[in-house]
């Protein structure tokens, strides 16, 4: 059923730390994105652990396959491109909506809550 026991133990090494590699990266930036506190600290450990983690997956599975079929495969770079370019880009534009939603309620995370105090509030009276 599997060919996996066709695999010389040379290329079965390798595969096996690649994957537990990368699930262990996977893992971590999913941990991180139960255990941050802020939204904004969310954004950052997906971002790192998944795209990390799926780069050392998908050589695993490049690997795999070229030593199983004897030939070069690279079907993974096209995934690969596309994760490291589009989970960057989704998660800026995530922040930035976030960031410019949280500035027009008032909680600009810029901003220090000293300086927040120490600001004029305006009036909005017409």
């Amino acid at each position: 059923m599997s060919h996996a026991a066709d695999l010389p133990l040379w290329a079965a090494i390798p595969v096996a730390l690649l994957l537990l590699a990368g699930a262990g990266l996977t893992l971590t930036g999913s941990i991180g994105l139960v255990r941050l506190k802020t939204f904004y600290e969310r954004l950052h450990a997906p971002t790192l652990g998944t795209s990390y983690g799926a780069a050392f997956i998908l050589l695993g599975s490049m690997v795999f396959f070229s030593v199983l079929q004897s030939r070069l495969t690279v079907h993974e770079l096209l995934i690969g491109i596309l994760l490291i370019i589009t989970m960057p880009v989704t998660l800026m534009l995530l922040g930035g909506a976030a960031l410019h939603r949280d500035r027009l309620e008032g909680n600009d995370p810029a901003v220090p809550p000293e300086d927040k105090a120490a600001e004029p509030q305006a009036d909005h009276e017409t």
